[in-house]
């Protein structure tokens, strides 16, 4: 599915759940309704009520929407970055804990990941933040209930994180209602759980980032796993001979600027391969291959070679792949 993290909440609010999708071989069964510009998509065994669990899963998307969508004017987000305020702001805790985990993956990769990148995201015709950039991660402090910027510009975009969050919370949903096998897809984000009513993992496919090339770059097997993908082929322009991606550098405050066509991420979590996925292609192809193997990242790294691509896998990425 072709989403960007910079589209990922254009139309998430106002829209009525998906219908139940009928059975398919195996036993299996397939739910699922709209997600932040996209859909969201559940692939389980026959057996659980899903009439309720549909409402359920909705009601996560709403949730995370109304917390932390820039999109928004009525966000938890958006009015945290309209306050010019340096004291403690109140958030909701849900929101407060995604920008916990961001200000943690943004120190980890050394500020390859940041969550105050919003406004050049902005600058360069991607996201919603419009207002002049100022300050980085490392001016952003959090605590249960709150968050302090300390320049009154400072501000917050979730994107880059949120979607795999939402997709943590709704495995978690999709757990407490008693199934252990299931593959669940937001916005081409994918957790899995357990094993296909067939007994075999679940099989998902990579798509390929190069336009005219087979779909499917990548098919490999996933359980108790989450995959995300960040990319550039979808949301870009070439403007005086250069080419603009919506994927930004927070260090360089410039559009990310390197070999890499895609980083797909494995991660327990799906908020983390979310994040790590973006950082890793921020990092480019020797860097962020360098800090994966150094740090046991499973990645794979779609790398433009000549009038192709070729591939690098870290970690224990190598080991899932079927195709």
């Amino acid at each position: 599915m072709n989403l960007t993290r910079r589209r990922l909440f254009a139309a998430a609010s106002g829209l009525a759940l998906g219908a139940s999708f009928p059975a398919l071989a195996g036993g299996i069964r397939v739910i699922g309704g709209p997600a932040f510009g996209a859909s969201w998509r559940l692939t389980i065994a026959r057996g659980v009520p899903l009439g309720s669990l549909q409402r359920e899963l909705q009601a996560v998307v709403s949730a995370v929407d109304r917390g932390m969508s820039p999109f928004r004017a009525d966000s938890a987000v958006t009015q945290f970055n309209d306050s010019t305020s340096t004291d403690w702001i109140a958030l909701p805790p849900e929101t407060c804990a995604v920008v916990d985990e961001s200000l943690r993956i943004a120190r980890f990769t050394m500020g390859a990941f940041d969550p105050t990148v919003g406004p050049l995201v902005a600058r360069y015709g991607f996201g919603p933040i419009s207002r002049e950039p100022v300050g980085r991660h490392g001016e952003l402090v959090v605590r249960p209930g709150a968050a302090r910027k300390a320049r009154p510009g400072l501000s917050l975009d979730l994107c880059g994180i949120a979607k795999g969050h939402a997709l943590d919370l709704m495995a978690n949903v999709v757990r407490s209602s008693g199934a252990s096998n299931f593959l669940l897809e937001v916005g081409g984000e994918i957790i899995a759980r357990g094993r296909h009513p067939t007994g075999r993992r679940w099989q998902v496919g990579i798509e390929s980032p190069l336009a005219g090339a087979p779909s499917v770059r990548r098919l490999l097997q996933l359980d108790g796993a989450a995959l995300a993908t960040s990319g550039d082929l979808v949301n870009s322009y070439w403007l005086a001979g250069r080419r603009y991606c919506h994927i930004i550098d927070p260090r360089s405050w410039l559009p990310a600027d390197n070999r890499l066509a895609s980083v797909s991420v494995l991660a327990p979590l799906a908020a983390s391969a979310d994040a790590l996925a973006t950082a890793l292609f921020v990092m480019g192809e020797r860097a962020g291959v360098e800090f994966a193997r150094r740090e046991g990242i499973s990645a794979l790294f779609v790398v433009h070679s000549g009038a192709g691509l070729s591939d690098v896998m870290t970690g224990a990425f190598a080991e899932r792949i079927l195709a």
